[in-house]
């Protein structure tokens, strides 16, 4: 099935939008899951950093779909020579926005990860403080108010970092390894969306009589790959629904790409030949 779309071009491209989207859909799904996150647990935008700690998947998500749009029009629907003036320049100047808002909601990944690092056990000692102000750790990113007697029921740690938050141990180890691949997955995107610029520019430049290799960077691109298809793998059977669909549709999104990009070269080659 995936053949015949490929080589039915309209119907490829009706494909391609609808996922297209369906990503821009999760922009809104992945917003409202972090507003009911952070109403969970009482918190508020205080500064800049904390906008893109509360919110740093639909931030993430929303500048992925902007780099992507212009990737698209890059590699598919500009023509060369438009894209060595002045709209290439302003194509490359909003993508290195988006890079570094990528970046940022990158650092957000981590210090999530690393907030979920620091514990300690439930001392009986503080059964009196535990109330229903607090919040309970149920997954990553997803809390509920404390309703049942922590002190009575089940081995329990006190999240350092947060606010008034319990966890099972287990709940906490699997938040932790999900936060850790969420970071891994940022970190690897941002690799991908390099190379492809590396490779954006040779492209460019065999067109302007330099050399166009893509042998050099094809392992480590399918490093890179292999690794965020682990990653949607894990989160098929670890995380969320809305994790594990979202990084199908974002690998599918840059297939589409990376064959924009091998159509591209082999049209560099045919005219240089």
């Amino acid at each position: 099935m995936l053949s015949a779309v490929l080589q039915n071009r309209a119907l490829f491209q009706w494909v391609k939008y609808a996922v297209y989207l369906a990503l821009l859909s999760n922009v809104y799904l992945f917003l409202i899951e972090e507003i009911d996150s952070a109403a969970a647990l009482n918190t508020s935008v205080t500064s800049l950093a904390s906008v893109f700690q509360i919110f740093s998947t639909t931030i993430d998500t929303a500048a992925w779909l902007v780099l992507l749009i212009f990737f698209e029009l890059e590699t598919y629907l500009l023509s060369d020579q438009t894209l060595r003036g002045a709209t290439g320049r302003g194509i490359r100047v909003t993508r290195a926005i988006c890079l570094a808002t990528i970046c940022i909601a990158c650092w957000g990944y981590f210090a999530e990860f690393y907030g979920l690092l620091a514990s300690e056990p439930l001392d009986p000692m503080q059964c009196g403080i535990v109330d229903d102000s607090w919040s309970l750790l149920k997954d990553l990113d997803k809390f509920e108010p404390l309703t049942i007697n922590a002190c009575g029921e089940g081995n329990w740690v006190i999240l350092s970092n947060y606010d008034r938050v319990l966890a099972t141990p287990e709940l906490l180890q699997s938040a932790i390894w999900l936060a850790a691949t969420d970071f891994i997955n940022a970190a690897a995107w941002i690799l991908v969306v390099l190379v492809l610029e590396v490779e954006v520019r040779a492209v460019l430049a065999s067109r302007s009589g330099g050399t166009s290799d893509g042998g050099a960077i094809f392992s480590l691109k399918l490093l890179l790959y292999f690794i965020l298809f682990a990653a949607a793998v894990y989160w098929g059977f670890e995380g969320d629904f809305l994790d594990f669909w979202d990084a199908i549709l974002w690998l599918f999104a840059f297939f589409v790409i990376e064959r924009n990009v091998v159509s591209w070269r082999e049209e560099t080659d045919s005219v240089a030949g």
